[in-house]
């Protein structure tokens, strides 16, 4: 009798596969990613692809045809495929950069939104404090007003020995 596992027509018990299973590191290839991205949207890498291009196209109409391997006859056909497997892979890869900058920039705005609310309370602290020392500074006796009472303090002394 053939086992559980070799049976088609009962479910596969957890962790047995026919295929192994594959992880991505999300950060690496993010990394990658906007690696490539960064490169394809510099003007040295559209010079590259220029001078290759040319070259490709320069070797397969005036080589000759023994040795062409994209021919003018085909209307290069190698050439296009290449070019298309590029620009449907930087697409992708070019919005995934995109994105993982557009999270970094919801993070740096949050941060930003954290620190001017602490900004914020800070200010309005150091608000209070200075309105506490005015009205401090308002209620403390000043010179004047100490020297008028320490005369009248004087002369109720005086005339207090006078009557003795």
């Amino acid at each position: 009798m053939a086992s559980k596992r070799n049976r088609l027509d009962s479910p596969m018990t957890p962790g047995s596969r026919f295929v192994p299973k594959f992880t991505i590191d999300q950060e690496r290839f993010g990394r990658a990613s906007e690696t490539f991205a960064r490169a394809m949207g510099t003007g040295a890498f559209l010079i590259g692809m220029t001078i290759i291009v040319a070259i490709w196209l320069a070797w397969n109409v005036f080589a000759p045809e023994s040795i062409q391997f994209d021919p003018r006859a085909t209307n290069f056909t190698l050439l296009t495929l290449i070019l298309s497997m590029q620009a449907s892979y930087a697409a992708p890869l070019i919005l995934l950069a995109q994105n993982r900058q557009d999270d970094r920039d919801r993070v740096k705005f949050e941060q930003d939104r954290q620190r001017a609310e602490r900004n914020l309370a800070d200010t309005e602290y150091l608000a209070r404090e200075v309105v506490a020392l005015r009205l401090a500074l308002e209620e403390m006796a000043t010179k004047d007003f100490v020297r008028d009472e320490l005369r009248d303090l004087l002369k109720e002394i005086l005339d207090d020995r006078k009557r003795d």
